[in-house]
């Protein structure tokens, strides 16, 4: 309960200091940028003696111009402070704890030029990059530290069914924070994709060329395409589907050559308030190294827990069930969701373990919500230990 009297005791302390900004705010021309998430995750995992809990506090604070001629300019800063520091934030050196990667530190979060006109966008400087659904290029929005990029980055619609978008990547500031040896990324990347709407879904063709000066293991080259749509049933509910299949070889400095797939397949349900699907996701491995997504989100796929945010050698298949739905607690929505996993290598000869995670959040006001989030893994083999992860979250978006 003490962890829990420290967040809501930081909540209240939270809005107090958002009170006086938000009045500010009103009159100034331009958008003021102000976001503050209170997080309290815990972490109890076999193999350590001690149990983590991270009480942190993320405030983000920028301002964006008004637009001229289709041109914006953007700067945010952000700030990440330990309230309790009971865990291994991959820099304080506490590696008797688990490991909690939302280290204490103060950043130039973005800084960019945009542009936006009738037939596309280029945003210039360091940006939020997600391309998709994140699986490959992403911010990583979940950690205190978000992922951004010093990129340029241009989308032209051809029609208005047919987008193209570039992006070149001189470096990546990854959510270890600029403290850490893998918390910068120099990168000589190109990122490339095709985006086609169709009758039935949208098409999605890419190709990721990925070269990283000071993390060569991790550079590669990706093609792939993507399909996913949905089709109505009935008046209230349609079915969902989704497939994905992408080759990955070595790229440009990789000091070990490889060739490996990656298959994403799923169908679902969808109705007014709820949803359901089933998926599969399998990354290969060749027994040296498994498909890798360096860049993506991570944490939204292969379960909460992030036991693969590494593949293993031998690969990973998820077979995964998921559910959500938002009921309403008086007129206030309460969303709910919930996943279960079962994880073993990619030809499924070796079953890595299981895990259940679940997701209740609700909006306290027009600009704060809670959340409460759990994942509970279970272990099958020696290498995947079994831990439960918890958080409390308290968030501010003004």
């Amino acid at each position: 309960m003490a962890h829990l009297r420290s967040l809501l005791a930081s909540g209240a302390a939270l809005a107090v200091l958002t009170a006086p900004t938000v009045t500010l705010a009103q009159d100034i021309p331009g958008k003021v940028i102000l976001e503050m998430r209170l997080r309290n995750e815990t972490v109890d995992q076999d193999g350590f003696r001690k149990d983590a809990e991270a009480l942190t506090l993320r405030t983000r604070f920028g301002y964006e111009t008004p637009a001229w001629h289709g041109f914006k300019a953007l700067a945010e800063g952000e700030n990440v402070t330990a309230l309790v520091e009971r865990y291994n934030s991959t820099t304080n050196g506490k590696v008797l704890y688990p490991g909690v990667s939302d280290p204490e530190g103060t950043e130039l979060n973005r800084a960019q030029v945009s542009w936006t006109g009738a037939e596309g966008d280029a945003v210039v400087g360091r940006q939020r990059l997600v391309l998709g659904n994140a699986r490959f290029v992403g911010n990583v929005g979940f950690r205190q530290n978000e992922q951004t990029f010093d990129a340029a980055k241009a989308s032209f619609k051809a029609t208005k069914d047919l987008t193209f978008t570039y992006a070149y990547v001189d470096k990546v500031h990854r959510i270890f924070g600029r403290h850490s040896p893998q918390g910068e990324w120099d990168s000589d990347s190109h990122l490339m994709q095709v985006d086609a709407k169709t009758a039935w879904g949208q098409l999605t063709g890419y190709g990721y060329l990925l070269e990283f000066k000071n993390a060569a293991a991790q550079s590669n080259a990706t093609w792939g395409a993507r399909f996913a749509g949905s089709r109505p049933l009935r008046k209230d509910l349609a079915v969902t589907y989704e497939a994905e299949f992408a080759h990955q070889t070595d790229n440009a400095n990789s000091p070990t050559d490889f060739s490996l797939d990656y298959l994403d397949l799923g169908v679902g349900l969808k109705g007014p308030a709820a949803w359901a699907s089933v998926g599969l996701e399998r990354l290969d491995g060749d027994g040296r190294r498994g498909f890798a997504t360096p860049l993506a989100t991570l944490h939204a796929f292969q379960g909460w827990a992030d036991v693969f945010l590494t593949t293993p050698a031998a690969g990973v298949r998820d077979l995964n069930l998921r559910a959500g739905g938002v009921v309403k607690v008086g007129t206030t929505p309460l969303k709910l969701q919930a996943a279960a996993h079962t994880f073993s290598d990619d030809d499924g000869s070796r079953r890595y373990g299981r895990e259940l995670d679940l997701l209740a959040s609700l909006p306290l006001t027009p600009k704060l919500s809670g959340e409460v989030k759990a994942a509970f893994f279970d272990g099958a083999r020696p290498g995947f230990a079994d831990r439960t992860k918890l958080w409390l979250t308290l968030e501010y978006r003004y």
